[in-house]
């Protein structure tokens, strides 16, 4: 019997009508990522031992998912940021150690898949909002560089020699951003207590930076380098012009025909400790980075409304992390005495290889997708996210991106089996600390081994009752490092010689130097 018309018709539609059901599945993303805020700072990961109020954040975790072992790449910035990006450990790369340095080139090869580049694949509109610290292309002359870094007004001997090439270099377009890496739009400060002290939008600095940041903002937990800043620059204004800003990308990208993704990093309650007024001193901890972070979950507030009065929060798909631990330098032996513990029942705080330098609040709320007041305990990683969005978006991820991601949407489906069954994460420092399964392996001299599951704090060191699993350990970590991946598939290259711990004495030299960035060497 030969088909009716209707029938050869209905076939021929077939592939638009999926096409266009694939396309309604797509979710927004906001990812919202602090800045060294704890473990224990959310009152829902700590609600015996953590006396900050953070209501919006606490319901965030009562409507979706909350993980209780997801890990930064590092316990401080540059790094973290880079893996949660692109899917892969930041000591593959150039650094490997600290962070990206100020006035620093871009971290991020251009080729590089990123999570941004991801979904403008998939039809997505992007854009970063926020704290970016992975480097740019600043069209600085070699010549010029020390009038840039370090630079105040007492130490020039003629100021206007530092006008004049600020005035050149901040005139210019500036490569290598954001807008290079998959977003079609940035909005932030960079590194908001580092020069230049400005806005930049895209490509360009809001305004031409002329004067020298005034020496009273250099106490209190404010700039840490002096250079180039705006006139009557303000860091009380960052927040509330970020969240303002994420705000408006939320609320016209939902008049639009295209799914988007934002990615929020906050510059906050990293210094500057700049809180506004109706904040100061609303913790009653007398700690400026207490009544900040209530700042900051007030704003996370403010962006999750948002997101609800435009009609989106039922089609969006939230994460919230943080990049690393607490910051211990600003007052957490006091916070203590008073009954807050940033980092909860972990060991140590921000840079630290310990829990509580890169173990991260994770919160994932996906209304309809995802269980509402759920807890998972398995080991997810921040560089998960991007194996995570492809999944979601229904394809595989070439050979030569997020060689560390492992997606994680089998535990928001409910799943109990763990989605990835090792995960490395790094001190400030560069030693890391390997985890298979329950067991962490450090790579110091001598070696460490924590049993998790039975101490979470890491007060007993069992490497001396367990030389085999540190002798297997140490293998994996070398295989890891090796293969240049440790997700399945081809081994891929480096883009530096990986620097190895302990550091061989005969060869520290050498292996600590690192070739220039995103050349491929030996591994």
């Amino acid at each position: 019997m030969k088909p009716s018309l209707r029938h050869l018709l209905a076939l021929a539609l077939l592939p638009v009508a999926l096409a266009t059901a694939a396309e309604a599945t797509k979710p927004n993303i906001l990812v919202i990522l602090a800045d060294d805020l704890g473990y224990g700072d959310i009152r829902a990961y700590n609600p015996t031992r953590g006396k900050i109020p953070t209501p919006h954040l606490d319901r965030l975790a009562a409507e979706g998912m909350r993980f209780t072992d997801a890990h930064s790449s590092s316990g401080v910035c540059s790094p973290s940021r880079y893996a949660l990006l692109t899917g892969r450990y930041h000591w593959r790369t150039r650094l490997q150690n600290g962070i990206v340095g100020v006035f620093g080139e871009p971290l991020i090869a251009p080729d590089r898949l990123t999570i941004a580049g991801l979904a403008k694949q998939h039809g997505y509109r992007t854009a970063a909002i926020g704290k970016w610290h992975l480097g740019w292309d600043w069209p600085i002359a070699e010549g010029d560089r020390a009038l840039f870094r370090g630079t105040k007004e007492s130490d020039a001997a003629a100021p206007e020699v530092n006008r004049a090439a600020w005035a050149k270099v901040f005139g210019q377009r500036i490569a290598g951003g954001p807008t290079t890496r998959g977003f079609d739009r940035y909005f932030g400060t960079d590194v908001p207590n580092w020069p230049p002290y400005c806005f930049i939008e895209d490509d360009r600095t809001v305004g031409i930076p002329s004067e020298f940041l005034p020496k009273e903002y250099f106490r209190d937990h404010l700039a840490s380098l002096p250079g180039p800043a705006l006139s009557a620059w303000k860091f009380e204004r960052i927040l509330p012009t970020l969240t303002e800003r994420a705000c408006t990308f939320v609320t016209e990208s939902a008049r639009a025909s295209q799914p988007w993704l934002l990615y929020l990093p906050l510059t906050t309650p990293h210094t500057p400790l700049a809180v506004n007024a109706e904040w100061q001193g609303k913790s009653g901890l007398n700690n400026a980075a207490a009544d900040l972070i209530m700042e900051t979950d007030a704003a996370v507030g403010k962006v999750l409304a948002a997101l609800e009065a435009s009609g989106a929060a039922k089609d969006t798909l939230i994460i919230f992390t943080s990049d690393n631990g607490f910051a211990s330098y600003v007052g957490v032996k006091d916070l203590e005495k008073q009954g807050h513990f940033p980092s909860g029942p972990l060991r140590d705080y921000k840079s630290s290889v310990f829990e509580g330098g890169h173990r991260e609040p994770f919160i994932v709320r996906w209304p309809g997708k995802v269980a509402a007041g759920a807890t998972c305990g398995q080991l997810v990683h921040q560089a998960d996210v991007l194996a995570t969005l492809a999944e979601i978006f229904g394809t595989t991820l070439p050979p030569n991106a997020g060689e560390d991601s492992f997606s994680f949407l089998p535990l928001l489906k409910g799943a109990t089996q763990p989605t990835r069954t090792q995960a490395i994460s790094c001190a400030a420092s560069g030693v890391p600390g390997l985890r298979v399964g329950d067991w962490k392996y450090i790579a110091t001299q001598p070696a460490q081994l924590y049993d998790l599951a039975a101490d979470l704090g890491e007060t007993r060191d069992l490497a001396t009752q367990e030389p085999g699993r540190v002798t297997e350990m140490q293998a994996r970590l070398e295989k890891l490092i090796a293969d240049g991946r440790s997700t399945p598939g081809e081994p891929q290259k480096n883009d530096v010689r990986v620097v190895r711990f302990p550091k061989p004495e005969t060869s520290k030299a050498k292996g600590a130097k690192a070739t220039p960035a995103n050349k491929p060497v030996a591994k």
